[in-house]
Formats: structure tokens, sequence, C-alpha cells
């Protein structure tokens, strides 16, 4: 029979990681820029749990200064040989088995307890960093690199743990054990007592030196890592096309060239915190030296009159120095925790947000759209909307089409709330799209996306990611409406086949079918199809297509398109050239027209 564990489980809830996460992104933006401030906040909640960490650590490390005293007290008998020896000394020896045989269980729950708050601390920091990102725009993910994000959600929070760690377990002992080693060399031996109090400031002159390179060294180590992480990213993402290309060597030697700056940039943060060690302990064990000669000295001219308090001192201070270098020690891990803190602030503090507070929540969705006088710019020296104008009516299917870059594309990230016009008013039924809870709108949107997106798991996942109570017969009807009965019936496992990291084991076209088939099982009032048949061959395109115009019915559908044959049934087709409208009509009538949309339809022909 296996032998229970002494070490209980502890369960981490849901409802208690997401309190966290509420707590974490406040206390971070009330104590920004305060490091100390922050990592205490991240506590709050769990001191119950350090105050029995701290209990529990108090008992198990007392050996450190109860078996000194034992010693000291056994070389006192032998050399004194009193009356009493024999009855002392056998209380020395059981004192000292009870002190080492308590060190295991109370260690075990000095950790259980710690751990408890670390771990706690370390599941809402990155669920709120989760939260964070989910809210934050979509323009702030187009800046920020994912392998950076990465990093930082989960190498950064690590750092953050095992500083915790350390703090909580070195500091403690370092007040704990000087506060008792001093306590009892006072009571000793004044001289001793003020000799042992230099230390000090050179244990603060040391620290203060390294402070700034140490800060530095890090913060370039970690910047580095971050940039480096997002760019092996992109690496594994373009394997394909370097292969195509036959740029293996290019990408190989970008890459080992920045993996040597990184090699450089741990290479001289090595350097410094090795000569900071070095330096720390030479001359703390040039002290000890001087501590034994001192009380050497001493216990000479009869100032101290044991024997057995030599030993005492020589193993306090040799402790004391201990402690003293474990602070300074300390210093390169304080350095890398400050430096991980303000990584993750980089994206709990971020403003770019999101703000849905108080806004109108929309319980039905029409589909009628008004783009008034809309001007949009990614940045100020290159506007891509120029004062649009363009009326959407409720279950319309509008096509548009234009030139690259004519502004396609934002209109449908304006539709989508993704972004918002610098001036102008994008009007959903009667109501300013800035007036409204995106999150209670976009529940009436399905997106069909020109690049498709899919994750790691089953073709089932993909298409019902987000329903997850679909019944079968709504899942046969979508897969035969987005065109994939024959795609699944040719698969291994059918439905329960997985597609690999970004579908990359479905083809092109089938990865867009999934695509198509996820959006419209959302059974959505409006549709966004940015090049759905870009991917498709010319048999696909057109059973696609079929499957596309049977959708659409009596919903309002926005459709771009490079290929201007796959418009025809579009109930009107509106011509985007530069950031204006320019042209709106059906087929027919822009083909009689023979203006802008006639001249990109000659080109094409």
């Amino acid at each position: 029979m296996a032998k229970k564990n002494s070490f209980p489980t502890v369960h981490f809830s849901n409802e208690e990681i997401l309190k966290r996460e509420d707590q974490f992104i406040q206390s971070y933006r009330k104590n920004s820029g305060h490091f100390l401030r922050i990592f205490l906040s991240l506590f709050k909640g769990n001191y119950k749990n350090l105050l029995l960490s701290a209990f529990f650590f108090v008992l198990k490390a007392c050996p450190e200064w109860i078996l000194p005293l034992i010693t000291a007290d056994i070389i006192n008998l032998a050399t004194e040989k009193p009356v009493n020896a024999g009855p002392r000394f056998l209380f020395d020896l059981v004192l000292a088995l009870v002190v080492l045989a308590q060190n295991i269980p109370n260690h075990m729950l000095h950790i259980r307890y710690l751990s408890r708050a670390n771990r706690s601390v370390e599941a809402g920091l990155r669920g709120a960093m989760i939260r964070q990102l989910q809210q934050l725009s979509i323009p702030f993910h187009k800046e920020m690199p994912s392998g950076r994000i990465q990093s930082k959600v989960m190498r950064d929070v690590e750092n953050i743990e095992g500083f915790s760690t350390q703090i909580f377990t070195t500091v403690l002992r370092v007040v704990i054990t000087m506060s008792i080693t001093l306590g009892v060399v006072l009571s000793k031996s004044l001289p001793v007592f003020f000799m042992f109090l230099a230390v000090v400031p050179f244990a603060s002159l040391i620290t203060s030196r390294f402070r700034k390179p140490m800060h530095n060294s890090n913060r370039d180590f970690r910047q580095s890592v971050e940039h480096t992480s997002a760019d092996v990213m992109d690496m594994i993402e373009l394997v394909p096309v370097t292969r195509a290309h036959a740029l293996e060597n290019k990408e190989i030697n970008k890459l080992t060239g920045e993996m040597a700056n990184i090699a450089e940039q741990g290479y001289r943060l090595d350097k410094i915190q090795s000569l900071f060690g070095s330096i720390n302990w030479c001359l703390f064990s040039l002290f000890q030296i001087i501590c034994l000669a001192f009380t050497g000295y001493l216990t000479y001219k009869g100032t101290i009159k044991n024997v057995g308090d030599i030993t005492l001192y020589q193993t306090y201070f040799a402790s004391l120095i201990g402690q003293v270098s474990s602070i300074i020690n300390l210093m390169p891990v304080l350095s890398k925790g400050a430096e991980s803190i303000h990584s993750v602030g980089e994206i709990l503090c971020a403003g770019d947000l999101e703000d849905n507070t108080g806004k109108k929540k929309l319980n039905h969705l029409d589909g009628a759209y008004e783009f008034r006088d809309i001007f949009f710019s990614y940045d100020r020296d290159t506007p891509v909307l120029k004062g649009l104008n363009l009326t959407v009516k409720k279950g319309e299917t509008i096509a548009l089409v234009g030139e690259s870059g004519s502004g396609k594309s934002t209109i449908l990230n304006l539709v989508t709330g993704f972004y918002k016009p610098s001036n102008g008013s994008v009007i959903i039924d009667g109501n300013d799209l800035n007036d409204i809870d995106l999150r209670s709108y976009r529940r009436f949107l399905s997106v069909v996306p020109q690049k498709t997106i899919l994750f790691s798991g089953t073709i089932r996942d993909n298409i019902t990611y987000g329903n997850p109570h679909i019944t079968k017969a709504q899942l046969d009807a979508v897969i035969d409406a987005a065109q994939l009965r024959s795609v699944i019936q040719r698969l291994p496992n059918g439905l329960d086949t997985n597609v690999g990291e970004h579908g990359d084991k479905l083809s092109g076209g089938q990865k867009q079918r999934v695509s198509i088939a996820r959006a419209i099982i959302r059974n959505p009032q409006v549709i966004i199809f940015d090049e759905a048949t870009s991917a498709l061959d010319s048999v696909s395109e057109q059973q696609i297509q079929m499957a596309i115009d049977h959708l659409t019915k009596d919903r309002t559908t926005f459709i771009v398109a490079h290929r201007l044959s796959t418009i025809k049934n579009a109930d009107r087709i509106a011509v985007i050239k530069d950031g204006h409208c320019v042209e709106c009509g059906t087929y027919e009538e822009l083909m009689e027209k023979k203006g802008e949309f006639y001249a990109l339809k000659q080109i094409q022909s």
C-alpha cells in the first residue's frame, strides 16, 4: 500500500485566481513606478500564509543559533570539568537531537505555506496579464511582438516567483539570525559586539557600488532575450518561405548573431555578479580571520574567560558574515526581480485598453451602417481614409473593391471596432459605435479573415470554438454549408483529426473552409469576409461562393475581394480609392457606367 503523502495537495480555485487578477491590475496601476509597493501588494490576501510560513521557518531554523551555544557549552564542560558535567552534557545532547529532529517537519510546513502564497501570486499574475492582453487594443498587439509578450508572461513571472521565494526566506533568516546572534554576543561581550557591527558599513559600501551596474546589465539582458524571442517566433513562422527561397543561411546568420549578442550580454552580467561575489567572499573571509585573532587575544588577556566562547563567537561571526553575504548576494536576484516586475508592468499598466464601461449593451442587431465623413490614419503622416461616406442597409451584401492600400481592410477594422476613426462617426442601427459596448455588439458578428487562424486541436474544436453546446444536427448543417463534408470524409479521424500547429496539416483551402464554418456556426447578423475565397481553387471557390450567397441572405454582409468575378451577386459594390468611396452600385450598373470599377474589371479580364 502506497504511503500517504505528508505534503497535502492544495487546490487553487478559478474564483480565487480571478479575484487576484483584478487585485494585481489595480496594484500595478496604483503603485506604478514603486517597485517595493508593487511587490508587497501582490501578496495582499496571502499575509496569513506568509505569517504561518515565517512561524515554522523560525522553528526549523533554530539549530543555527542553538547548536553553537550547545557546542560552546560542551567545550567548556570538557575543559573546566564541573561537578554537574554529566547531566549537563546529557541535556546538551538531547537538546541537540530535538532541535535537529524538528527541522524536517517544520521545514515542510514552512515551504507549504510559502509556496501556497507564491503560486497563488504566480497564477494570478499570469491570469492578470492574459486578461489585460484580451482587453488591450489591436494596435497594441500589432506594436508588441508576440515573442516579447510570451517572454513576459512566462519568464518574467517565473523570475518574480523566484525573487519572492528568496526574499521571504533569505531576508527572514537574516533578520532572525542577526538579531539573535547580536543579542547573545551583546549579553556576553561588548567589545566583540562592536566588532561584529563593524561588518555592516563595508557591506553597505559593496552593495551601493554594484547596484547600478547590475541593474543596467539585467535590463539589457532582459531586453535582448525578449527581442530574440520575438525573432525566433518569426523565424519559425517563415520556415516554409525561407526554405522555398534558399535563405536558410541568412536566417541562421541573423539568429546566430542575436544569440551571440545575448551570450555577450549574459557574459557581462556574469562578470559583474562574479566580481561582486568574489570581493564579497574575500572581504568577509578576512573579517573572519580578524574575528578569530581578536577573540583569541581577548581570551589571552582574560576578558573572555571560557575557551568554548571562542568557538561560539567564531561560529556566530561566520553566521553573521553568512547572513550579510546573503543580503549582498541577493542584489543580483533583487535587480532581476525588479526588472521583471517592471517588464510585467508594461502590460498591466498599458493604457491602450478597449474601455466598455458604462456603454450601451446591445440585445439585438439589425445591421444598418452609416459611415459619416470618416477620417483615419495609422500614423499622422499617412492618412488612409479621407472623408469616407457610405451607407449599408439592413440585410444588404456590400462588396468593397479597390487597389491595395485604398482602405478596404481599414473599413472592416472600423466595422469590428478594432480601430476608431480619427474624425467622423460609424453609426450602427442609429447608435454611434463609440457609445456601444463592443463585447455585446461583437456577439452578433462573424469574421472570416484573409489570413486563416486555426489553433492546435481538432477540426471539431476549431469549428465550435466559443460554442461548446452546438448539437450534432447544427454541426452537420454547417459542415455541409461550408463544403467541408468531402474534406472530413478523407481525413483519418474525421472531425476529430488534429489540424496541427496553426492548422499546418491542412491545405490552404481546407483551412479556409474550417474558418468559414467557424464563422457561420455563430448564426451572426453581420458577416465579414476578408478575401474569404482567396486560398481556394476555382471549383472550391465556386462551391464556397454558392454557400456564401445562401448564408448571407437576410444578413448584413461586408465582402472584400480582389477577384471581381466573385462579387457579381453582391447587392452593391463600393469602389474605394484614395480613402474615398468613388463609386457605388450593382455589378451591372458599374459595368455600364464604365468608370473606376469597369477599369479594374478590364485589368483582370
